[in-house]
């Protein structure tokens, strides 16, 4: 590697080894065995020793900073390039480029270098009047008029005095618009201080209606919370909302500051000498023309982004959640997809998740077959010994589930259970060629029923299947960069899947595609392999797959697992290449591996540095006796399910002062939304989730949990529940509920019929009560 390159890579590796905590040579590692084509979640697991231990978060995280860093240095060697091509690099300027740490800084430095259409500056400039500007500057004695009158020339565009001034007036805003350390300092500046203001568009009142509560809204920008920022952007983009920056809560002076800062950093102060005040008009427009305008689109782009990264996480968390969310397991599932007018859709899966019987029954309005329906459920739990009744949450849903409340009563030598299950993304997996291809011959209508039956054996095997971004448990989903949300939300897949492992004999080719080093293509080609020849009996029987060679079997062999096969140890999270580290435990305890394996006593006994060499170290070793102690543990809770209160299944059934269970459905920065099985989700303000401070809702709920909530208010119009976790809150007095209103921000008007879970949209999407709001809430507790 080129010397240069090497030193690239030291600087790039101690810069991420600071920002995840880490020492440089670990970083090193971990890039090194990036760069060779190794997973994060194989990284994560089977080269702790390489790295240091860095978890998986720190991996993810290093690897996102290795794409920005490395893309930070391309441009670097880009715009150096460029500059030096025009012979105007200097040793001083290279110095600063050298020492740019973001992009930002970057394109600040080659602003004055870039190549651009020809500007009234280079005008001037063309047409000799940079000296009047420098000589302006020099001696602010001279009377500008005058001084101008030397540099009249018709023959070079310049007409008379005026002229010539307003030329070199370009020059200077030009000049001062593109100085780097003047960007710098006042992008710092108002940054900390600027102030986003947002106005109504003229005419757009009544069309605007959801984003009312920022038709005269301002914050600064330094803490506008990223939920609010994106409604705002979102306000601006479908041209409802103006969007400003002002310089301070007092604009006015704030625009003063400004144009004295730029008087300053050139030099300029008004002594009442003739030039004086002309100079400052240029300062005054260089700020308020240029530098201003660039800074609002710069300081915007980078809340923006900071915003979007936020979004992003929170929807990968939630993500995380429901797809590690407890599995009911290998039981007999009736799936109930619930609709009105088209019908209930019926679908029964095995304990293996095959696909057994399908109907369509009519219990609900027009037809109201209530009790045709039952007998048709009836039998067909009976033929499949159903253990389970998932119902969806959509529409009609509370009808259904009072439906399978009878079936229940009318067949309990079963004992079933029901449970209300998410639909979230159902619709977008039916209509998918992924679901053509695994049910070529049935109803897209009644492929929705399968999904739900089998997301409530196992949510993770199931919710792979449909594109992250369809299950909408995110916030401002659609106003954020969708390259990188779907980057962002395939890594949380991926690293959920390897954390519980895949029974290689029975999973889908969508599941094993999400494995480490699996590509969709191989992922296929096991499918064909198992269904031509029978269940893998080994893990090692992996490389008769084609296209599945030595290196992809590295990467995937420790998560995939094969349960009854011929060797005990492929049932667990022990890499094949681990073996021998077993092999002498079994040696050296005279025990066989199969009185060994799920032994956590006599495992427990074991020192791991005892069986410690010079490939295997203690981490290692102590995480195979670990697998050794509670073989192909499963990382996700035991499973439950929430128990909806009779008689309240519609928002108008709810009641202030209610106590209510539900299931936390989506979790975002300002709060939690819960289903309480109104068809409509309430939220639980972030101030009202518990009995102390909480600075991030995940610290105490998250996706699938289910809770106690009492329903604070209800506003049936605008389909919004307000909910607390704290039992003994009232209802905040109405006053408090309006300024909460007004200061809240604009939520999705987006409800869950039309573009809910179903349809793969977020779900309703809603800013915080303000802190009048938390206040009323103490003031109703204190008496």
């Amino acid at each position: 590697m080129p010397e240069i390159s090497t030193a690239l890579a030291r600087k790039i590796s101690q810069t991420i080894a600071d920002e995840i905590g880490a020492r440089p040579e670990q970083a090193t590692a971990a890039i090194a065995l990036l760069d060779e084509g190794a997973t994060v979640p194989f990284i994560a697991r089977y080269r702790k020793e390489v790295t240091g231990g860095l978890d998986d978060t720190q991996l993810r995280t290093l690897e996102t900073r290795l794409t920005y860093l490395r893309e930070l240095e391309d441009r670097r060697a880009a715009i150096l390039s460029s500059i030096d091509e025009q012979g105007k690099l200097s040793d001083a300027l290279r110095a600063d480029i050298e020492a740019a740490d973001s992009k930002a800084r970057l394109e600040d430095l080659y602003l004055p270098y870039k190549q651009k259409r020809r500007t009234r500056a280079q005008i001037a400039r063309e047409a000799g009047l940079e000296p009047l500007a420098d000589g302006l500057i020099e001696d602010p004695t001279r009377a500008p008029e005058d001084f101008a009158a030397q540099f009249v020339d018709a023959d070079k565009g310049v007409a008379d005095a005026k002229a010539a001034l307003e030329g070199a007036r370009a020059i200077l805003i030009e000049r001062w618009g593109e100085d780097a350390a003047l960007i710098g300092e006042l992008r710092q500046w108002l940054d900390a201080n600027g102030v986003i203001r947002a106005k109504v568009a003229e005419g757009k009142e009544a069309a605007g209606e959801k984003f009312r509560d920022y038709f005269d809204h301002a914050e600064p920008l330094a803490k506008i919370p990223s939920h609010r920022l994106l409604a705002l952007f979102r306000g601006r983009r479908e041209e409802f909302l103006s969007l400003d920056l002002e310089p301070g809560a007092d604009p006015d002076a704030g625009h003063l500051y400004a144009e004295g800062r730029v008087a300053r950093h050139a030099g300029i102060s008004d002594q009442g000498r003739a030039a004086d005040a002309w100079l400052r008009g240029a300062c005054r427009l260089a700020w308020k023309a240029k530098l201003h305008l660039h800074l609002l689109i710069d300081l915007f782009a980078q809340a923006r982004e900071k915003a979007e990264a936020e979004a992003i996480a929170v929807f990968g968390d939630n993500l995380k959640d429901l797809l590690l969310a407890a599995p009911a397991g290998p039981k007999a599932v009736l799936g109930l997809d619930p609709g009105l007018r088209t019908g209930v859709k019926v679908a029964v899966v095995d304990a293996t998740g095959k696909l057994v019987a399908t109907d369509t029954i009519y219990p609900h309005e027009p037809r109201k077959q209530w009790d045709a329906s039952l007998a048709t459920l009836k039998k067909l739990c009976s033929a499949h010994g159903v253990d389970l009744v998932a119902i969806g949450n959509g529409t009609a849903s509370r009808e259904t589930d009072r439906l399978a409340g009878d079936l229940l009563k009318l067949v309990p030598e079963l004992k079933m259970q029901k449970i209300v299950v998410s639909e979230a993304g159902a619709s977008v997996y039916s209509a998918s060629e992924l679901a053509a291809k695994e049910f070529p011959n049935l109803d897209v209508s009644l492929r929705g029923a399968v999904s739900i039956a089998r997301r409530l054996q196992d949510p993770l095997a199931e919710l792979v299947k449909i594109e992250p971004k369809a299950i909408g448990v995110g916030q401002y989903q659609h106003d954020v960069d969708q390259y990188r949300l779907a980057r962002a939300l395939d890594a949380r897949v991926e690293d959920c899947v390897n954390a519980v492992g895949v029974h290689v004999n029975t999973a889908s080719g969508a599941l094993l595609a999400r494995v480490s080093g699996l590509s969709s293509t191989v992922a296929e080609n096991i499918v064909m392999h198992r269904d031509a020849n029978g269940p893998f009996k080994r893990r090692k029987d992996l490389l008769k797959v084609p296209r599945l060679g030595e290196k992809t079997f590295e990467q995937c062999a420790g998560f995939l697992r094969i349960a009854d096969g011929d060797e005990p140890l492929d049932a667990s999270a022990v890499h094949p290449e681990a073996y021998p580290v077993v092999e002498r435990i079994v040696a050296a305890t005279g025990r066989p591996i199969q009185a060994l394996v799920g032994d956590g006593g006599f495992v427990r006994t074991l020192r791991a540095r005892d069986y410690v060499d010079e490939r295997f170290g203690e981490p290692t070793v102590r995480d195979i006796l670990a697998e050794l102690e509670k073989p192909g543990r499963d990382p996700r809770p035991e499973f439950k399910a929430a128990k909806f209160a009779e008689g309240v299944e519609d928002i108008r059934d709810l009641r202030e002062g209610m106590i209510l269970e539900g299931v936390v459905s989506n979790v975002a920065a300002f709060g939690a939304f819960v289903d309480i099985g109104v068809h409509q989700d309430g939220l639980v303000h972030i101030s009202a989730l518990a009995d102390r401070f909480v600075k991030d809702p995940r610290e105490v709920v998250k996706a699938g949990d289910i809770v106690k909530v009492k329903v604070l208010e209800v506003d049936v119009a605008r389909k919004r529940i307000a909910l607390t976790r704290r039992l003994d809150d009232a209802p905040a007095p109405r006053e408090a509920r309006q300024d909460a209103r007004r200061d809240a921000g604009a939520r999705d008007p987006r409800s869950r019929s039309g573009n809910g879970p179903r349809g793969g949209a977020p779900k309703p999407s809603a800013a915080p009560a303000n802190n009048a709001l938390a206040e009323a809430f103490a003031r109703a507790k204190r008496g």
